[in-house]
């Protein structure tokens, strides 16, 4: 089974759609913009080398006052939400380094964080998922697991359900790492570098499929309830007919919104399986949703907001097109949203307009900002980690 990374999808893309001759063409700008209002940094702090290069989805977890943060090294630290303080730090790996000059083999986190239970819970592409307790940072268990962790563990009905990137989906008791059951999905040969993180309501988990189905199943045994048909692979190559959905399905109301790279974004009635509405847009970063939009970035950058009942497009924004954008967070009347070279962009969620910037480590942005209360929380590749203020 192979696997694209982001960057490499971005490559072929570019091979498919031709390249201009001329590197001025080429050279990306951002729209210049006058800020409404400038973003006040609270408070920034640093967690090692952070991920680097490396493909990885280690969100920040916040849990009342307290920010929970990784590196792909196997540091894992919780900081005061007020100021960025550390109150506890715990290095994963089995061997840690005991002297400054040592060398120690790199954890590889990629899948992560959950807090849940009374416990944080992060996973390894080394196929490990370890428990650690939220207030001291003590490692309880450590589990290996039948696949890499790519995406964050998911936790309801007294479980912990974790998606691997052998296609294989688990179900774990999160006091002892015992499993409960397993779930495995067919897998294609050619698949994005990411995996679905899991929704657990209403006694069952959704989840998508490298098939470009969204699946639910019944929390407490792993028996499918249904199935929904998301996006069906067309044309003759592997990469054309890629139709992941490597998006966490957000649920509101009576409808699960699910995306798939190739595809569709759509609408599934989350009692029946059947599907609402569907329209055509192909991502790979998560969605975000208010009391009336859904908002998301496609495989392109342009970002759009739309009317979760019809899935009717209210507005797009196309000016960010080709900056490897974050998914979306909405924060107030805005949406927030990292890019590939440390840029927080502002838009206003009514109309999708850019009403500010500001730049951050030049490392780039990997993962969505985190809402905390009144703050967001960012993190770039390096491990700069920053708290800002949501605009009022």
């Amino acid at each position: 089974m192979k696997k694209l990374t982001a960057a490499t999808l971005a490559l072929c893309i570019a091979t498919l759609t031709g390249c201009s001759s001329s590197d001025d063409e080429d050279e990306l700008v951002l729209p210049e913009i006058v800020n409404q209002f400038e973003t006040k940094v609270v408070w920034q702090e640093s967690i090692g080398d952070g991920v680097q290069h490396y493909f990885s989805r280690l969100t920040p977890a916040v849990y009342n006052d307290v920010v929970y943060v990784a590196n792909r090294e196997g540091e894992v630290e919780a900081l005061s939400l007020e100021n960025g303080d550390t109150l506890w730090h715990t290095d994963v790996r089995e061997n840690p380094a005991f002297w400054p000059w040592e060398t120690s083999e790199s954890a590889k986190l990629s899948g992560g964080i959950l807090q849940a239970y009374g416990k944080i819970f992060v996973g390894s592409e080394h196929g490990y998922l370890t428990a650690l307790d939220r207030e001291t940072g003590e490692i309880i268990w450590r589990k290996t697991v039948p696949g890499e962790v790519l995406s964050k563990p998911a936790a309801g009905d007294g479980l912990i359900f974790v998606n691997l990137g052998s296609g294989k989906l688990l179900a774990i008791h999160p006091d002892t790492g015992e499993e409960r059951w397993r779930y495995e999905q067919e897998v294609p040969p050619l698949t994005l570098r990411g995996q679905s993180s899991p929704t657990v309501a209403n006694g069952g988990v959704l989840i998508g499929l490298e098939t470009g189905k969204l699946n639910v199943l019944i929390s407490e045994n792993g028996y499918s309830a249904w199935s929904a048909e998301i996006a069906s692979p067309k044309g003759a190559s592997e990469f054309e007919r890629l139709v992941d959905v490597d998006t966490q399905a957000l649920i509101s109301g009576p409808y699960a919104y699910a995306i798939a790279y190739n595809g569709n974004l759509a609408a599934v009635d989350i009692r029946s399986g059947n599907v609402v509405w569907k329209r055509e847009y192909s991502s790979y970063r998560d969605l975000s949703m208010d009391s009336q939009y859904i908002y998301i970035v496609d495989s392109n950058g342009v970002v759009y907001g739309l009317d979760k009942v019809s899935g009717i497009e209210r507005w797009s924004q196309p000016a960010l097109r080709g900056w490897y954008l974050t998914g979306p967070t909405v924060a107030g009347k805005y949406l927030a949203l990292g890019d590939q070279e440390g840029n927080l962009h502002w838009l206003d969620k009514e109309s999708g307009e850019l009403v500010s910037r500001e730049d951050f480590d030049s490392s780039g942005f990997f993962i969505e900002p985190v809402v905390a209360g009144d703050k967001l929380i960012l993190y770039t590749r390096d491990g700069e980690v920053s708290a800002v203020k949501i605009p009022d």
